[in-house]
């Protein structure tokens, strides 16, 4: 018998386990979040007799006679401190490390309530966030201090919701409360879980499964093979990827599933899959792109080992070079590296008649629909998917990886069935960013004018297709960087191997090309004789200028002004690296690209549906601001909807930095109706009403026969400048982004922070490693950042976007704030030793011998 007390109650359990499933399962108090169920990431952490713990690794036989306190045992002082202060610095994004932020907070706080800024990184070393680069959360918790301190009150809430304005952001309290749902936060009667066995090899096929056993044992529901599927195949953009490996098939990497458990209770879950028998035929796997692309290397799919050519050629590119009067060629290489969203994959599934109901986090509730309907052979108005909060992305919740697998069970047996995944399943199945092997070509006149690139790409599919054909286009498209000249080409192969799938990261290829390119730059500008800084600002293009892939530069290109905004701080040592880049808002090539909004008024409020998924970045205050700027609304009068098939229309998946731009234009289109209806009648007089208003944004194809093909809707622009300290270590980063228009000041810069220490692990400490096909990585050591390493970020955003533009001029700033901070990292080091760093994760640093 252990006794304790939980948020002030008493508690006696005989059973022993961890704290976590005590205070998640039993006591339903949520707002504890498991990230890593290793002691690493600290969502979990909460108060044991007044010092920070771990709940994932506490035992309660470890806590007899102790006190805890959860996120939900805070007073209402304390939550309401809390609240405002992150809400106020925009400290919350994802949302899903918020809860264990607050409680290291307050153990700081509860010892020390004058805190220097060191201390607060101290505090928090033990948590990580992926989402905000740490900045507003350090200024959150020195806000939340300073009111503890000096018992300032709770300021009123600020209704100020038009553009520009420093609006809370909107779901900024059930957040940082832990009250909001994600996936795993649903429990429902009767609930049963599952679980797939995966591959015990890369590369075999199976000659056997066998699944008697496991259905003997008395808590296991069912369990299912590939017969049991109807449609044995998923694939977001080609069905490739194997539901469950059937026998007489040949696994593909260690994350494919061969045969789906369920339990009535969790804790089974691994005792029934140990009693799945599988027979295998080891085969030898084919790790290495340029293995598979041998002439008798074994298929690793019927159509063969490549998934994807792409090419793109523009002017004359070889006669440029051959004539140009300084030439750079270089070989780049860049690894796989994992999302690390803080939410591992969850999902919740029921069955009701001749429909199942899917609670997900997905970055797209509709894409969920069409695959799940697809696996189970029914009409998709039959699938409704419910999205939850969801707890980052990046683009690794763009692919199925737990939805299917809840469906099927769902279906099948009839009980409501959750999946979900530990951190190892995650690191092991899901989607990577693409390694790639890139020659890079790049060219100039005596002068320094930039005439010519040739780019060359290999990129490592990994087992499936995913989006490994956008991703080398992209990659390829944007190779050239920012930069205005005539002759461009780049060739570019996706190639299958037996590796974790690769597929869409933040960046989507760009930062694996421009990490090169702009090092190629650097080289070039020393060959002319002219500094980097100067050589850019020479070459980067200019409203009315032509990209290298014909489109025309708008009115409100704004790169020039990113160079000079980070000019000084180039300038102010020889210890500096310098990049610029540019990135699509949207899908564009001509393809359909549409975001959708219904504008419904109800009890005095106007609610926004919209299918555009938040996965940390503020859609829905985004949504709320472009209708109070409208309108003339206040944004207490606004409420965001949940993404959801059967109340939201299909605003399109949250990926190429497009929502704020195309849902963001639809809401505009729609609240400019309802600006007119209220000319005439009140709020309440119109309740009833809906709007609907979709945004189209016109492309045109790919490889476009047009001189000035419009290939996208929108570009922004970005410039870093990277310091290295004495300590040779990054010292400060400097970051300028064309924005735009700057929708909501605390979410802007908040992405910009975040994208720059995401951009700078991918540069000195991120790596995913393998042995043999097997990976080796484990949460703890995929070299995220911490809080204690993370320089000083000054960011300067650049607003030339005008209202009478789409989205009052905004454009999306999610991915490209990742993008220049590696390759100016690099450039600040071979500035200061000589020695290029043309490979991922940069050596020969204070992070990486």
């Amino acid at each position: 018998m252990y006794r304790f007390q939980v948020n002030g109650t008493q508690y006696e359990v005989q059973e022993d386990q961890r704290l976590i499933d005590f205070l998640r399962a039993d006591l339903k108090l949520t707002g504890t979040k498991e990230g890593c169920s290793a002691g690493a990431c600290g969502t979990c952490t909460v108060i044991i007799d007044g010092k920070k713990a771990k709940a994932c690794v506490s035992k309660l036989s470890q806590l007899d006679g102790k006190s805890i306190v959860t996120i939900e045992g805070l007073s209402e002082r304390e939550k309401a401190v809390y609240t405002y202060a992150f809400g106020e610095c925009g400290a919350v994004q994802c949302g899903f490390c918020i809860p264990g932020m607050i409680i290291s907070a307050k153990v700081l706080i509860d010892e020390n309530n004058d805190p220097t800024p060191d201390d607060v990184k101290k505090a928090i070393l033990g948590n990580i966030c992926r989402c905000t680069g740490y900045v507003k959360i350090e200024e959150g918790i020195m806000l939340a201090a300073k009111m503890f301190r000096e018992n300032l009150p709770v300021p009123e809430k600020d209704t100020n919701g038009n553009v520009g304005a420093r609006l809370h952001r909107v779901d900024a309290e059930e957040k940082a409360l832990g009250t909001g749902q994600y996936s795993d936060d649903i429990y429902m009667d009767g609930m049963i879980y599952a679980k797939a066995l995966r591959s015990k090899y890369p590369r075999a096929r199976v000659d056997r499964v066998d699944v008697s056993k496991a259905l003997e044992h008395p808590a296991c529901v069912t369990a299912l093979t590939a017969k049991d599927v109807p449609f044995n195949k998923t694939g977001h953009l080609v069905p490739d990827w194997d539901v469950l490996i059937a026998e007489g098939d040949i696994t593909r990497y260690v994350g494919d599933a061969i045969a789906l458990v369920a339990t009535t209770e969790k804790k089974y879950l691994d005792e029934v899959l140990a009693l799945v028998e599988v027979d295998y035929t080891e085969l030898e796997p084919i790790l290495d792109p340029l293995e598979a692309l041998k002439p008798d290397a074994p298929q690793l799919h019927p159509e063969g080992n490549v998934l994807s050519r792409q090419t793109l050629s523009r002017g004359d590119v070889d006669k440029a070079i051959a004539e140009a009067a300084f030439v750079v060629t270089n070989h780049y290489s860049t690894p796989q590296t994992d999302h690390a969203f803080m939410e591992p994959e969850c999902a919740v599934a029921y069955r009701e008649g001749d429909e199942i109901h899917l609670h997900s986090g997905s970055q797209n509730v509709y894409d969920d629909r069409r695959e799940v309907a697809r696996m189970l052979g029914i009409p998709n108005e039959s699938v409704k998917v419910h999205s939850m909060l969801v707890g980052g992305g990046f683009g690794g919740k763009e692919d199925m990886t737990v939805q299917h697998h809840a469906s099927l069970v769902a279906w099948l047996t009839g009980k409501p069935t959750k999946v979900l995944f530990s951190r190892q399943e995650s690191l092991n199945i899901h989607t990577k960013r693409h390694a790639m092997e890139m020659d890079i070509t790049t060219a100039c006149d005596a002068e320094g004018n930039l005439v010519a690139s040739k780019v060359n790409i290999i990129s490592n599919c990994g087992a499936y297709a995913s989006l490994g054909g956008p991703v080398l286009q992209r990659a390829g498209t944007h190779s050239c960087g920012p930069y205005h000249f005539d002759n461009f080409a780049f060739d570019g192969v996706c190639v299958y191997t037996n590796t974790v799938p690769g597929g869409a990261f933040r960046g989507f290829g760009v930062t694996q090309t421009i990490f090169g390119q702009e090092q190629n730059i650097d080289e070039l500008a020393a060959l002319v004789g002219m500094d980097p800084w100067e050589f850019r600002y020479k070459n980067v293009v200019r409203p009315g200028d032509s990209l290298p892939n014909g489109q025309i530069c708008s009115k409100e290109t704004a790169l020039v002004e990113c160079l000079e905004a980070v000019k000084d701080a180039y300038y102010a040592s020889d210890r500096t690296g310098l990049a610029v880049c540019l990135k699509n808002s949207g899908i564009g090539v001509g393809l359909p690209d549409t975001g959708r909004v219904i504008l419904e008024v109800r009890d005095g409020k106007v609610r926004i549906r919209t299918g555009a998924a938040c996965i940390g970045q503020g859609m829905a205050t985004m949504a709320t601001q472009v209708l109070c700027e409208t309108t003339g609304l206040t944004a207490d009068k606004v409420f965001v909807e949940r993404p959801d098939t059967v109340r939201t229309p299909d605003s399109g998946t949250t990926t190429a930095s497009r929502q704020t731009l195309f849902t963001g234009e639809a809401t505009r289109k729609a609240s400019l109706r309802l600006k007119e209806m209220l000319d005439s009648k009140t709020l309440e007089e119109l309740n009833g009403v809906e709007i609907y208003e979709e945004f189209l944004g016109e492309t045109d194809p790919f490889n476009s026969d047009k001189s000035h093909p419009k290939n996208h809707v929108a570009y922004g622009y970005g410039a870093c400048v990277a310091t290295i300290g004495e300590d040779n270590k990054v010292a400060n980063l400097h970051v300028a982004y064309d924005v735009g228009r700057v929708v909501n000041p605390q979410s802007c810069t908040g992405q910009a922070e975040g994208g720059a220490i995401m951009g700078m692990g991918y540069a000195v400490t991120e790596d995913f490693p393998y042995k043999e096909g097997y990976v080796t990585s484990k949460y703890g050591t995929l070299g995220l950042l911490r809080a204690t390493q993370c320089p000083p970020i000054h960011v300067s955003l650049i607003e030339k976007g005008t209202p009478e533009q789409y989205a009052y001029g905004a454009k999306g700033i999610g991915e490209i704030s990742s993008i220049p901070i590696a390759p100016a990292i690099a450039n600040a080091y071979r500035r200061i030793d000589g020695e290029p760093r043309r490979s991922l994760p940069i050596k020969h640093t204070g992070y990486k011998k």
